[in-house]
Parts: structure tokens; C-alpha cells; sequence
């Protein structure tokens, strides 16, 4: 796949335009934390950040669809480094926390839906190979991002104990820019055409697959699980006596989910996509089930790295069927919906494991976080059948 044209300058030129999405949460929840209290308002305003950029994700992709990707994704990156230097000055500053919010939401909506655009970009580049290779492209996809949530929180724990959770706030928007100047010199960026059939799925667009309205629904309750581990495994440090300590365990979280994302893309796999998808959901949950009885962080590291094994390949399969099942014209778009669906999960954890830590404890907040992978499996198993290309949209053009 590496030798195919291109495929490895864009993913090179990714790297720095997405390490912002392993930075932002941890320091979001960090920085508020410091600056405003609890792990309420930090949930909250993580929470408002997360849900920002999930329901803006299928707009900019119906966008870039209809209008062309330059056109769309520059004043956007520039929208976003505006508020987020806003939502920095105004923590510092000691603003309320609802201000603080208000700027979460703007720096948050005006994120490009750089994963959406690359996963798009995919069959353009592998061309007629794109039925081998396609897989194991978004698998290595998934591994980076994983390598992102790797590097991102270290990166994080590493500036909160030498200096402040601000200045990750800072950075992200600088790594942006500096990743989407890259990203758009691409050959295959320059190149974007935008189909004939754009625009000519109505007002549903992508969701008139029944097979995103599956993605859709499976992955809210993932993301809530993931939403919820973001917050509590900083709450569990600080209860063992280091709060920075949480970088490095949301970073083993996400090794364990690169380690199952190379697996997955070193296989060529035979079966259904959906029996497959809904086989790895339902093997989800079992992870974070023993996250609740960890006595300390020695003993969490490991019971970390295994419960993030399953992520990657969860996510890998499901991006997969996202190609397979999207309107013609409306690739960028459905490729939005299942990351729109994981953040709003995300958004709901974040605020959910900030109000069970503050009201109970992080071991409730671990079983919360475990119901939710659970729920995504018994829909997976339920909805399997509409996840295969053959599926017909059975929604009327509105």
C-alpha cells in the first residue's frame, strides 16, 4: 500500500495536522481542572468541544462535497485557532465557566474533518488496487491516529508538569496550520474534483444509507465508553497520587489499540464486514470491565493497553464500511457521520464520568464506561445485516 503514488507523502503530512485530536481532550480536561476547580466544569467544557465538532463534521463534509475542499477547510482552520487562543485567554484570565464553553463550541465547530477528508482520498490513490488494499490503507490510518492518542497525551503530561495545560492549548492550532499547509500540497488534495452527483441526495444526504444509520448508531455508545475513560483515568491518577500520570495512561490505552490495529491491517480478511464489525464490537466491552478493580497504576497499565487492543480494528472496520455503503457523490460526508457519532459519544462521556467522579467515584465511572461499549455491541449484533454493500438505501430523496 506504502508504494502506492503518493500514499506515503499524505500520511506524513497528516501527522501534524491531527496530533491536535490527542492533544485537545486531556488538555481540555486538564486545563480546566487547574483553572476552574473540578472535574465538572472540566468534563463540561470538554464536553462542549466534543459535541461542537461532531455535529459540525457532516456540514463541512456536505460542503466539501458541493464546494471543493480548499474552499472550505482554510477559513475554518483559521476560525479555530481564533477561539482556541480565546478559550485559552479566557481560562487563564479566570472568565466563568460558561464563557469558557461558549469558545469550546466555536473552537470546536470549526475544526476540518481532516480523517473524513483523507479516508475519501483513499480509493483515488489506491485506484484499481483499492479492493485489496483499501483496508489495510485505513487500518494504518487507525494505527496513526492511535499514534497521535499516543503521543498527544505524553505530550500533554509532559508540558502540565513543566509548565502549563495552556500551553498544549496553544500548540494544538499551531500544529494544525502547520499540518494542513502540508496536507493541502498533496497531489491528491490538488487534484480533488467534485462528483456529478454531489448534492443529489437531498436533505438526508449520506444517512440515506441504512448502513450509516447503523454506523450511527453503534458508535454513539462506543464513544461514550471512550468519552468516559478521558476523564476518569485522570480522576484515577490523582486518587494514586499523580494527576500528570493520566498522559501516560491514556497513551497505553491507545498503544493497545495501535497493537490491534496492525494485527487487523495484516490480515486479509474473507468474512462479511458487517459480521466482522459487529464480531469485534461485542469483544469491546470486556476490557474495562476489571478497570474498576485496579488498585494502583502499575496494575491499570496493563489492564489499559489490553482494553484499548479492540479500538482500532472496531473503528478500522466500520470506516471501511463507510466507503462500502456511502451515496455516490457523498463519500467526505458519510465518512463524517461515524466520527460525528463517536464524538457526540465522546462529548456525553466527557460530562457523564465528570459528574459520576465528582458525585460517586472513578470505579463507577469505569462501569458507566463499560455499559456503553456494551450497548454498542448489542447493536452491532442487532444491525449487522444493513452494513454490506448491497444494502439498498431505502430512503427517499427529501
Amino acid at each position: 500500500m506504502l508504494r502506492a503514488p503518493h500514499a506515503r507523502a499524505l500520511l506524513l503530512a497528516e501527522i501534524p495536522a491531527r496530533l491536535p485530536i490527542g492533544i485537545n481532550g486531556l488538555a481540555l480536561v486538564l486545563f480546566m481542572r487547574e483553572h476552574a476547580g473540578s472535574y465538572g466544569a472540566a468534563g463540561a467544557v470538554a464536553a462542549a468541544f466534543g459535541a461542537a465538532l461532531g455535529l459540525s463534521s457532516p456540514v463541512i463534509g456536505r460542503l466539501i462535497d458541493r464546494r471543493g475542499l480548499r474552499r472550505v477547510v482554510v477559513p475554518l482552520a483559521l476560525l479555530h485557532a481564533a477561539a482556541m487562543g480565546g478559550l485559552v485567554a479566557c481560562g487563564v484570565s479566570g472568565a466563568p465557566v460558561w464563557a469558557c464553553a461558549l469558545l469550546a463550541i466555536a473552537a470546536g465547530a470549526f475544526i476540518p474533518p481532516l480523517g473524513s477528508i483523507s479516508r475519501s482520498l483513499w480509493p483515488r490513490i489506491l485506484h484499481g488496487e483499492a479492493d485489496d488494499l483499501l483496508g489495510t490503507a485505513l487500518a494504518l490510518e487507525g494505527v496513526m491516529i492511535e499514534l497521535v492518542f499516543t503521543v498527544g497525551p505524553l505530550l500533554v503530561a509532559v508540558i502540565a508538569a513543566a509548565a502549563d495545560p495552556a500551553v498544549a492549548l496553544v500548540l494544538s492550532p499551531v500544529l494544525l496550520l502547520l499540518g494542513l499547509g502540508l496536507f493541502l500540497l498533496q497531489p491528491p488534495v490538488r487534484t480533488w474534483v467534485i462528483s456529478e452527483h454531489a448534492g443529489s441526495h437531498g436533505l438526508l444526504g449520506a444517512l440515506r444509507s441504512p448502513g450509516i444509520r447503523t454506523l450511527v448508531l453503534c458508535t454513539l455508545p462506543m464513544g461514550f465508553c471512550f468519552g468516559a475513560m478521558e476523564v476518569t483515568l485522570p480522576a484515577f491518577s490523582e486518587d494514586h497520587g499523580s494527576r500528570n500520570l493520566a498522559g501516560v495512561l491514556v497513551a497505553v490505552w491507545s498503544v493497545g489499540s495501535a497493537v490491534g490495529g496492525l494485527w487487523y491491517g495484516s490480515r486479509a480478511w474473507g468474512d462479511a464486514p458487517g459480521r466482522r464489525y459487529a464480531r469485534l464490537a461485542a469483544l469491546l466491552p470486556i476490557g474495562y470491565l476489571p478497570l474498576a478493580a485496579a488498585p494502583s497504576i502499575l496494575v491499570m497499565a496493563p489492564l489499559a493497553l489490553l482494553a484499548g487492543v479492540c479500538i482500532a480494528p472496531t473503528l478500522t472496520a466500520g470506516n471501511q464500511i463507510a466507503g462500502d455503503v456511502a451515496p455516490e457523490g457523498a463519500e467526505t460526508e458519510a465518512y463524517t457521520w461515524p466520527v460525528t457519532s463517536l464524538v457526540l459519544g465522546l462529548a456525553i462521556g466527557n460530562w457523564a464520568a465528570g459528574a459520576i467522579v465528582d458525585a460517586a467515584d472513578w470505579r463507577a465511572a469505569f462501569l458507566v464506561s463499560a455499559g456503553g461499549a456494551g450497548l454498542s455491541a448489542v447493536l452491532a449484533l442487532a444491525r449487522h445485516h444493513t452494513l454490506d454493500r448491497r444494502a439498498v438505501m431505502v430512503a427517499p430523496t427529501a
